[in-house]
């Protein structure tokens, strides 16, 4: 066999069931010999993207695998590839490359210099005789610590070259997890209970470690509320009485008064960094942080108490020490904190309401979010957003109930990752219903891919909030957008969308909404992707709560 053939037969090995690829690469023939799935998009970008949805529903028990040609194809992947990086995601990626005898021959791209700064780990396969090790590295960088994109580029010679089978020995690698140190744990758990009004701060780490159920179990036994970052959105279930929704570029009231209030934020499985998909921690707070990462240590500012490790196992370590420093019982309360909770969601809520339910039109993107919300099966559907106020508006009131019900995303702001994430959700979670809210900008981004579900049979549902403009950016560019309509967009989607093979509507009526969401339900279980454009209005009023 050759290099792509022992290439292909490791990634089955692995369990691996799609290959996200663009042509041209020959590993794409050798893995569909092997029985694994080619899934071509319209861009590699988009390609990038959907092995990252993939990747993230599953949690990482498969990993979405990306392969583009050597030169423009990697060139091009490297917006979705700096994305997952920013984002954390576990991707691997096998680019192809020049033959090793043309090697640093202008102008040819080195992806090994021009990735080293958006991957965990990135070398180059230089012999056939290093297949199995470089595979092995590759894997157990993905599944060991924190996520990111790993890269494997194969010279073209490499991949036809002939292997001699006695090298490959191969078995599939696991990763490998750590307990905190039982001293770290102890004192971050004295610090908890001493606390007068702490709070639980849960990012995305909660998910990969599949430990939503630890983290209720331990906010219970301490009385804590809990807020998520948006990458942590549904690590903790948002209808729980102990629930402060997701603090990010836009949060709910409750995140914003309790964050406020507090004397101390114990994060967990998140990095305390500030950007659109968190929020800052005002100063002044006792600060306890569990990480698996510890670059994510004394970043922004100074902790009290850290500790490192898996947060599954860590939680299970705090609640055992919980138990063992406070009783069986812990501090569960009488439910004053659960009533403070309910009482400033209740304010927050009947000031939002008017614009959840409004029967203006054009339509408000808040009432598409709220009968969204209201009428799909939440604990069955897993809901994603674009960049822009399509993000920003879903993020507060999108209530997400189950892990991994929303895919939250911000510490990268591509338009147009959304719909890509979405295709390979559905890929990862067939029996779910995947919802990708989208802008028009975000539209024009990707729209093109629609194809690509079409083509594939993705029964995904796409939302596009089309406003004819770039929302939000008037303000900024007042003599532009007057003078020379600088924000306006303009395009019919559900005419795109039909003319792409998708089922496609546009809805004007406020009253249509639930309807069209049911049509569109209907039309998914046939296998057909759907795309209904809602005709909104420009909506600037946005959940934000400056720090006090």
């Amino acid at each position: 066999m050759d290099g792509n053939t022992a290439i292909a037969n490791i990634l089955k090995m692995e369990n691996t069931e799609y290959l996200f690829c663009f042509p041209a690469n020959a590993l794409i023939e050798a893995c569909a010999i092997a029985g694994i799935q080619p899934i071509m998009s319209r861009t590699e970008r988009t390609t990038v993207n959907m092995a990252d949805g993939y990747t993230r529903v599953t949690n990482g028990r498969r990993t979405g695998v990306v392969v583009t040609q050597s030169g423009p194809g990697i060139e091009n992947a490297f917006g979705g590839i700096a994305h997952a990086y920013a984002e954390s995601t576990p991707i691997l990626v096998i680019p192809g490359g020049t033959a090793r005898g043309r090697l640093g021959q202008s102008p040819d791209f080195d992806a090994m210099v021009a990735y080293n700064g958006v991957t965990k780990f990135a070398s180059q396969i230089n012999q056939t005789s290093r297949i199995p090790e470089m595979m092995r590295r590759a894997y157990t960088s993905l599944r060991t610590g924190r996520g990111g994109p790993v890269m494997v580029q194969v010279p073209g010679d490499v991949g036809a070259e002939e292997v001699d089978e006695s090298v490959m020995d191969y078995r599939p690698v696991k990763g490998y997890k750590s307990l905190g140190d039982p001293s770290d744990v102890a004192d971050a758990v004295k610090a908890l209970l001493a606390a007068k009004a702490p709070v639980i701060y849960a990012g995305q780490g909660i998910l990969w470690a599949e430990a939503s159920s630890e983290l209720v179990e331990l906010a219970e036994l301490v009385n804590a509320p809990v807020m998520t970052s948006n990458t942590g959105k549904s690590a903790f279930p948002e209808n729980h009485p102990l629930s402060l929704g997701t603090g990010a570029g836009t949060m709910t009231k409750m995140v914003r008064h309790f964050l406020d209030k507090a004397d101390l934020v114990f994060g967990i499985g998140a990095s305390f960094t500030t950007n659109l998909a968190s929020v800052g921690i005002p100063q002044g707070k006792i600060l306890v942080q569990c990480t698996v990462d510890t670059r994510d240590l004394n970043k922004e500012q100074q902790l009290h108490h850290a500790i490192i490790g898996d947060a599954r196992l860590v939680l299970q370590q705090l609640i055992e020490e919980v138990r063992e420093q406070a009783g069986p019982d812990g501090k569960k309360g009488n439910g004053s904190v659960e009533a403070e909770v309910k009482q400033v969601k209740d304010e927050w809520m009947e000031e939002w309401l008017p614009l959840l339910t409004s029967d203006e039109t054009p339509i408000n993107p808040y009432r598409v979010i709220w009968d969204l919300m209201h009428t799909v099966d939440r604990t069955n559907t897993v809901v994603t957003h674009d960049s822009g106020h399509p993000r920003d508006q879903t993020i507060p009131f999108y209530e997400a109930i189950v892990p991994r019900g929303y895919l939250g995303w911000g510490n990268s702001s591509q338009l147009g990752y959304g719909l890509g994430i979405a295709m390979g959700a559905k890929l990862g979670a067939p029996d779910k219903m995947v919802v990708n809210i989208m802008g028009d900008a975000a539209m024009g981004m990707a729209g093109m891919d629609i194809e690509t579900a079409v083509r594939h049979k993705i029964p995904i549902l796409t939302i596009v909030l089309n406003n004819h403009v770039l929302s939000g950016y008037a303000r900024n560019y007042p003599v532009s957008t007057e003078r020379f309509g600088f924000t306006n967009l303009y395009g019919d989607y559900a005419n795109l969308a039909q003319n792409l093979g998708a089922h496609g509507e546009r809805i004007e009526d406020p009253a249509e909404i639930i309807p069209a969401i049911h049509r569109a339900t209907e039309v998914m279980s046939t296998g057909r992707p759907v795309l209904l454009e809602f005709m909104t209005k420009e909506e600037n009023r946005l959940s934000r709560f400056p720090p006090r």
